[in-house]
């Protein structure tokens, strides 16, 4: 069987690594793919936005399944485009990825069909926000409605904040096109949880939780990134947590997303805070996370492949995910200066220290090959995962394998997990 995944960062390294440990599997390629995921597939230079070209490749070399990794291609529509061509392909089409193209859809949605989130008000124009933010409880959260990578969320704690929110989202347009709507929406407390699921359009099987860390420096200061770290589980994330998500979080979604003649074939990210009022949705995405998927697929033992399959045939009700019983700690190693600017190019020492080492995997986010080695090629550099028993065992794990690599202005959080102990 050949694979085709399309992406280039951490994310898809690691679904190039566990698409390798499937025996249905004979060959992968990857487009465009990294210097890591080289180490599993053949990378590919065609873009991750070139649709028809991508599927002509995926035709010319016969490729039986192609997996789309990130966020932009799917809700640009590129599962439609290769579904037309008869291609078999597994993420959302286009009329379902808006579940995370778009947060005022996403927010209406929950709305309409009851699933719990936060008190939310959606603006067109920025007069109409500020007027609204004159007379609102602070803190707020201000979200950009379309893709940010990540990074076009605020939160603000005075009006003055919030105001000067509005004039970058929707005046200054330092997001583009994603702030030409913006979400205003009130502001909880309580832990963050994430949780995968694998979804077949009207079958939901969700996956072990997660923890991500998305402040760019310790204590979570600083701006919004990608994501600087992850754990799991969640020791947070109880059985009676999952029973009401379950109930009135994770199916209803799915049933709404049908309903609404937009059913939903592939991943859904649910980001959840666990409030005092219960569980509560923050934010869908239509995608693995990156890194929560550094932590998440390593754990699972079912073949990824079998799986996919699965969602794709309409049959994932005969398929029950397994975990092992142990946790994993995700750290990122950034380009100090991330996620503002950095540098790049600089060459990776350590990384051979990985080889043979079970439990410890590195995943590649940016690097490329220049002049034979591996150098630096982005903000986040790389996602050094470690399992361990417990938790505490996984994160202590996780930060002496970080000590294995070395590049020039290397940079990381030092607090990943530390929730761990306050459990």
């Amino acid at each position: 069987m050949k694979v085709l995944i399309v992406g280039s960062g951490g994310r898809e390294n690691t679904l190039a690594w566990k698409a390798s440990l499937s025996p249905k599997v004979d060959k992968i390629y990857c487009a465009p793919g990294n210097a890591g995921i080289a180490k599993y597939a053949e990378c590919v230079d065609i873009g991750a936005m070139e649709f028809e070209r991508l599927a002509s490749f995926a035709e010319e070399n016969a490729i039986d399944l192609t997996i789309i990794g990130m966020d932009d291609p799917l809700v640009g529509g590129i599962v439609d485009v290769f579904e037309k061509r008869g291609l078999r392909v597994f993420g959302p089409r286009k009329n379902a990825a808006i579940l995370e193209g778009s947060k005022a859809f996403s927010k209406d949605l929950m709305k309409k069909y009851h699933i719990p989130t936060a008190a939310y008000e959606n603006f067109y124009f920025a007069e109409d926000a500020l007027k609204y933010l004159e007379t609102a409880r602070f803190p707020i959260v201000l979200k950009a409605d379309g893709l940010a990578l990540g990074k076009g969320v605020l939160i603000c704690n005075t009006l003055e904040e919030a105001q000067d929110g509005v004039k970058t989202i929707m005046q200054d347009k330092k997001f583009g096109a994603a702030g030409n709507c913006m979400v205003i929406e009130e502001f909880m407390t309580g832990r963050e949880v994430s949780v995968l699921s694998f979804v077949d359009g009207k079958t939901i099987r969700t996956m072990t939780s997660a923890q991500d860390h998305k402040r760019a420096k310790d204590g979570d200061q600083g701006l919004n990134t990608g994501g600087m770290g992850t754990f799991s589980p969640s020791p947070f994330y109880t059985k009676e947590v999952d029973d009401f998500c379950s109930r009135y979080i994770y199916q209803p979604t799915v049933d709404a997303m049908a309903a609404e003649g937009r059913p939903f074939k592939g991943i859904i990210f649910f980001g959840l805070m666990l409030t005092l009022d219960g569980p509560k949705v923050l934010e869908y995405n239509a995608r693995f996370g990156d890194p929560e998927a550094q932590v998440v697929l390593p754990r699972m033992k079912n073949d990824m492949i079998e799986v996919m399959e699965a969602c794709i045939d309409g049959r994932l009700d005969e398929i029950e995910l397994e975990f092992e019983d142990n946790a994993a700690v995700c750290v990122v190693l950034a380009s100090d200066g991330y996620p503002v600017s950095y540098e790049k190019g600089f060459p990776i020492e350590g990384l051979e220290k990985f080889r043979d080492q079970d439990g410890f995997y590195v995943f590649h986010a940016g690097t490329k090959f220049k002049d034979g080695k591996i150098v630096t090629n982005g903000g986040r550099v790389l996602g050094v995962t470690a399992t361990g028993k417990t938790l505490k065992e996984a994160r202590a794990n996780a930060y002496e394998a970080t000590r294995w690599i070395s590049f020039e202005n290397k940079y990381m959080r030092n607090d990943i997990g530390k929730a761990i102990d306050e459990a």
